[in-house]
């Protein structure tokens, strides 16, 4: 039996939602047969499909907000306000350069920033604007499949973005060694972290303008006082506290040490390393099990 969707708007320009579905459906999950393969309804490999076709069709707008974006901030902050505040052999942060200490924050913000773009907008359009959803659970698909489906999309898309920054940085000698590389799995955990619980909040709300209150007042506020452009201890001790409640002040921890080195002043220790990455797990994990009953709850009764 299926919940009733209001039919709203057009999805906006540029997003996923934008290729249409057949209507349908959503039917309880428990009536599902599983394929003789073992699989049901291909699973949330036909999901992933969905998205991959949906992407080739629209990747050339997210190459400026996934790709050019964080470069022009890399510019800007790092070698613009580096040159201002680096004196010498004096650094603003000491013993890192300050262009480093910012391209080591900007590959964990920036998947942030993609896991927020991937699953706000996208995950709602599929629910209330297109209903593409329930098209798919008119079929053997499962809510599950939609929701694992969904992300390992977005895996693959923080996989892409945090491979392309690190490898640029690198170039530029903004990153040094090979741990460097080490960056981009951390860098996607932490956009996963994101992923997540925010995916559970698209499917929970009813009007997208609770994306403005999430953009405004939890995504940019974390972009800039999670210790991306500079030390969080020299934030108010408040403030301090929020910023290790946030996901993405662990995250930039852990790509900052592995895109400085063991010879940084910002290297970790190994159980800091294993705290920050189990700290990631458990919101990516949670966030999870939340995303799958806040979808089942709205898709089905």
């Amino acid at each position: 039996m299926s919940r009733a969707h209001e039919q709203g708007p057009t999805a906006p320009p540029g997003s996923a939602g934008e290729v249409a579905s057949v209507g349908g459906s959503a039917v309880d999950d428990a009536g599902r047969a599983e394929t003789p393969t073992g699989r049901v309804g291909g699973g949330w490999r036909a999901v992933l499909g969905y998205w991959l076709a949906v992407y080739k069709r629209i990747w050339r707008s997210t190459v400026i907000s996934s790709f050019l974006a964080p470069l022009l901030y890399l510019a800007g902050m790092g070698y613009g306000l580096g040159a201002l505040i680096d004196s010498g052999d004096r650094t603003a942060v000491p013993g890192v350069p300050y262009v480093a200490f910012v391209a080591t924050g900007l590959v964990a913000a920036q998947a942030m920033m993609t896991a927020s773009a991937e699953t706000t907008y996208n995950v709602f359009g599929a629910i209330k604007w297109l209903r593409t959803y329930d098209a798919m659970l008119v079929t053997p698909l499962r809510v599950v499949d939609l929701v694992r489906g969904h992300l390992v999309y977005v895996l693959m898309r923080l996989t892409l973005v945090a491979g392309v920054f690190v490898l640029v940085s690198l170039v530029l000698r903004a990153m040094d060694g090979p741990l460097a590389l080490a960056a981009v799995p951390v860098a996607v955990l932490g956009g996963l972290s994101f992923a997540t619980p925010i995916y559970a909040f698209s499917a929970t709300i009813q009007r997208e303008e609770g994306f403005n209150v999430l953009q405004r007042f939890v995504i940019m506020p974390l972009f800039l006082f999670s210790g991306t452009f500079f030390p969080l201890a020299q934030l108010p001790m408040g403030l301090q506290v929020i910023g290790w409640i946030s996901p993405l002040t662990h995250t930039v921890a852990l790509t900052r040490a592995l895109g400085l080195g063991p010879d940084s002043p910002l290297w970790l220790e190994p159980w800091r390393f294993a705290a920050h990455v189990a700290y990631l797990a458990l919101w990516a994990g949670a966030g999870y099990l939340l995303a799958v009953r806040a979808l089942r709850r709205r898709m089905v009764l």
